[in-house]
Order: structure tokens, then sequence, then C-alpha cells
């Protein structure tokens, strides 16, 4: 389950780095990761090339404006959708039914990943009315480095998730209440002149 939360709360910030992560670690068997029934294919030789592929578009074209918005604006389903895949394909052991792992992850994954997402994309419009979306490239790749960082923790040492994940929320938290204050500060001056 925490591998899971991870790996949801990862998607939130980036969609195809994490399940590409995910697939590699599955593929290689790296630090014991299994998939569930029915999602074998998530470690095929397609799936990787199209998760590579997928995720090279996305990181590269996040960093260009306007593409961004629209990305996040895309992200707010299909993040959620990958997060439920990446949950519910964690989900392993023969007792564990398809349905109940796709349940279960659609409970966890899709709701902490719209979590992320949403405060991401807060912070990326704060970002955009203090800086004129000049330093959302910045704060695309800080986001790929987090959303790579907190996968790694989730596989290899998933009972660091929850620790990860509190952090991660109140650095988020900060850089959103700086950005908001500068963009207030900035509105102020520009009224008094």
């Amino acid at each position: 389950m925490l591998l899971g939360l991870g790996l949801s709360a990862s998607t939130g910030l980036n969609t195809f780095l994490p399940l590409l992560l995910l697939s590699a670690a599955a593929r290689f068997h790296i630090a014991g990761i299994e998939l569930g029934q029915r999602f074998d294919w998530l470690s095929s030789d397609v799936a990787i090339i199209v998760l590579i592929v997928a995720s090279v578009v996305e990181i590269v074209a996040d960093k260009v404006p306007a593409v961004d918005h629209f990305l996040d604006a895309v992200g707010t389903f299909v993040r959620p959708l990958a997060a439920t895949v990446a949950t519910a394909s964690v989900l392993t052991g023969a007792d564990v039914n398809p349905t109940v792992a796709a349940v279960v992850g659609l409970m966890i994954g899709a709701p902490t990943s719209l979590g992320f997402h949403t405060l991401k994309a807060g912070t990326r419009v704060a970002s955009s009315a203090a800086t004129l979306g000049c330093a959302n490239p910045v704060l695309s790749l800080i986001e790929d480095v987090i959303s790579f960082s907190l996968t790694v923790v989730a596989i290899f040492i998933p009972l660091a998730v929850p620790v990860a994940l509190a952090l991660l929320v109140w650095l988020l938290w900060l850089v959103a209440k700086r950005i908001r204050g500068q963009s207030a500060e900035g509105r102020a001056q520009s009224a008094r002149a």
C-alpha cells in the first residue's frame, strides 16, 4: 500500500516517469517489485518503450510556457488514471482479486495523485502570476526531480513514504505561500505606481 501511495503522489507531479520507473523495476526484478495479476503488460517491451517516449515528451513539453498549462489541464484527468494503474498493479498476491486491486487503486491512487496535482497546478498559477511564467521551467525541473526521488523512495524504502509525503506537502505549501506573497507584493507595487 505504501508503494502505491508513493507512486500515486509521484504521478501527481509527473504522469509517466513514475510508471516508467515502476515498469523498469518490475521488468528487471529490482527491489523485489512484482506486478499483480493482469498487470504484466506494464513491464512489456512495448509498454516500456511507450513510457520512455511519453516521459521524455512530458518532461520537455512541461518546460515550454503555455504548453505547461495545457499539460496541467490534461493532467487533471490523466494523472489520477495513471495513479490508479500504478497502485492497482503493485497489489500482488495470489489472493488479490484484480477487481479489488483496481478499486483500491482508484480509492487510494486517484485522490492522492489529484491532490498533489492540484498543489502543483496551484503553485504554477501563482508562479505565472508572479513571474509571468518565467519561473515555470525551473519549477517543472524541480517537480521532475521530486517525482523521480519520491518514486525511488517508494520502490526501495516504502516505509519512508509517509515521512517523504509529509515533507513534500510542507515544502509545496511553503513554495506556494512564498510565490503568492511575491505576487501580492507585485500587485501592491503596481497599484502604487
